[in-house]
């Protein structure tokens, strides 16, 4: 006769239910699920307990969906183990579950859970060609309201992987950002204290907020942007507008905010009678002291013009790092081009040579070329003879290059050079 008995789960019996479960665990096995999941499915599913004078030394639990169930948990204490009292929580679930007339019932375990024995002992089938992928969303259910009101989201995975080239400025921001946001307790165990606002300064249309955007999908962040042009309109006022939205995103566990152009509401202060723009700076440099003590939470501010914002505005306490992000490298030009030619014909392209001559060109400017070439390339094959080779009709290098050379750079060569004076005079990495 076996020491204990199977029965069915009281509410009473919870307590003692999650202290096996937890007495039960694999170390360094991470559960397929969550404690949470395992009490809903006590309460609104099927479950049972093997009991031993009077204590609890054993569990299964399962929740059903459509007419089959999951065994959400396989628990016994770890003095139980061994001694067929798995298996006897299987036949007892089964059974239970036979009187409802679910006849499937499946289970997934870490490969290195030692409850595998009890489901191969009770004939369960080991489906090998399975595999099993998780991911929790790194959302609390109180903050997608706030999230949402406030525009953000959150990003797809890649976008760091996605940004070829610009290895100095990727460097520096994995660095400096990213390892001590992502590793935060070893960033503090060593002294360093994870940043809370930086600068992004660079000539337009260099990356800026591709960069953001990547350290926020990098973090596994919410990504909230904010629209100084848009709050202009609020009845409140930009100003007031400015506040709200800080105050939404205290809200939030964690988040990267991105203000672009911030320029617009961090001018240099001429010291003459206050303006309304002023009242935003102010109030501008009044939020982000605020906004630096709650952990979790990053300000990125882009700007092209780095020399027009207030010396306040950028002074050591309110922002960790000021850091530049130059015009694409060549092999971040490489990258862009690779990505704007198509498939078919990029074996006989010559990349190279289309990210040598497009120096100083935004990813912007790469692809309003391409763009226009591919135009030409389809104004030819629809316009021209039906009876030329076809050579004449297919996009070559040298249509690329053609368009190239009709092609205004956006950075211009005194903007360059403005930007290397600002790196030596503004730039804090």
């Amino acid at each position: 006769m076996q020491p204990w008995s199977v029965r069915d789960f009281h509410p009473d019996d919870l307590d003692q239910l999650i202290g096996v479960w937890q007495d039960s665990r694999t170390p360094g096995v991470h559960p397929v699920y969550t404690l949470s999941e395992i009490i809903d499915a006590c309460s609104n599913g099927v479950a049972a307990v093997a009991v031993s004078e009077g204590q609890v030394i054993g569990a299964v639990a399962c929740k059903i969906q459509d007419a089959r169930a999951w065994i959400v948990m396989l628990a016994q204490s770890r003095e139980w183990r061994e001694q067929g009292l798995g298996s006897a929580l299987l036949a007892g679930m089964e059974d239970r579950l036979t009187s409802q007339g679910i006849q499937r019932v499946s289970a997934l375990l870490p490969a290195s859970e030692t409850r595998v024995r009890a489901f191969r002992n009770s004939e369960y089938k080991v489906e090998e060609d399975l595999h099993y992928f998780e991911r929790t969303i790194p959302l609390q259910a109180k903050e997608i309201g706030p999230l949402s009101q406030l525009g953000g989201r959150l990003l797809p995975h890649g976008l760091w992987d996605a940004l070829a080239g610009m290895q100095r400025e990727k460097s520096l921001i994995e660095n400096r950002l990213i390892l001590p946001l992502a590793r935060t307790e070893l960033a503090k165990s060593l002294g360093v204290t994870p940043p809370r606002s930086v600068v992004l300064f660079g000539p337009p249309g260099t990356g800026k907020t591709t960069f953001a955007k990547a350290v926020a999908s990098r973090l596994d962040w919410p990504f909230v942007e904010v629209f100084p042009s848009r709050l202009a309109a609020d009845p409140q006022g930009l100003a007031g507008a400015l506040r709200q939205v800080f105050a939404d995103i205290a809200r939030l566990e964690h988040a990267v905010v991105f203000i672009d152009e911030v320029e617009e509401i961090a001018a240099a202060r001429t010291g003459e009678a206050s303006s309304p723009l002023q009242g935003v700076t102010n109030e501008l440099l009044k939020i982000i002291p605020s906004f630096r003590e709650k952990e979790g939470r990053l300000l990125i501010c882009a700007t092209n013009f780095i020399r027009s914002l207030d010396k306040a505005f950028l002074r050591h306490g309110r922002f960790d790092y000021v850091i530049p992000i130059g015009p694409p490298d060549l092999d971040a030009r490489t990258a862009i081009w690779n990505r704007y030619i198509p498939r078919a014909i990029a074996a006989h392209i010559d990349v190279d040579a289309l990210a040598q001559a497009s120096e100083r060109f935004s990813p912007a400017d790469i692809e309003y070329a391409a763009r226009k070439a591919s135009q030409q390339a389809l104004e030819r094959a629809v316009q021209g003879d039906p009876e030329s080779p076809r050579k004449e009709q297919a996009l070559m290098s040298s249509d690329y290059l053609t368009a190239i050379e009709g092609t205004r750079a956006t950075v211009t060569e005194p903007i360059v050079k403005e930007f290397l004076e600002d790196i030596q005079r503004i730039a804090r990495v």
